[in-house]
């Protein structure tokens, strides 16, 4: 399955949405989207959408990771929103959910 990766900003606020399989063969094109957003001048947060994501591997672990880390080394906010159970289940057995701030739903791009 592709994955299908979107870009919208606001004010600042980055929100990048993902749909469809999150793995080894598609992680580049979120990588892409993530580096492309982490480079505007003036981003202070970004959130990412994963409530279209059905599936995500150690792969795509890894570039939200790398993502979030980015952001922090930018003196930004790095968060995931509205991870389908079997995503959401991965970041518990691996210990993420602590790691990223993870919301249940989508926030608002203006939303703080």
């Amino acid at each position: 399955m592709e994955l299908q990766v979107s870009t919208a900003s606001q004010a600042g606020h980055i929100a990048i949405t993902a749909v469809g399989e999150l793995d080894l063969y598609t992680a580049p094109r979120l990588q892409q989207a993530l580096a492309a957003a982490l480079t505007e001048q003036d981003f202070g947060r970004v959130v990412v959408d994963l409530s279209g994501v059905e599936f995500c591997d150690s792969t795509g672990m890894n570039v939200l990771l790398s993502g979030m880390k980015r952001a922090k080394e930018r003196g930004g906010t790095f968060e995931l929103a509205a991870p389908r159970p079997a995503v959401r289940r991965i970041l518990q057995v691996t210990g993420l959910d602590t790691v990223f701030t993870v919301h249940d739903a989508v926030p608002a791009l203006d939303a703080t």
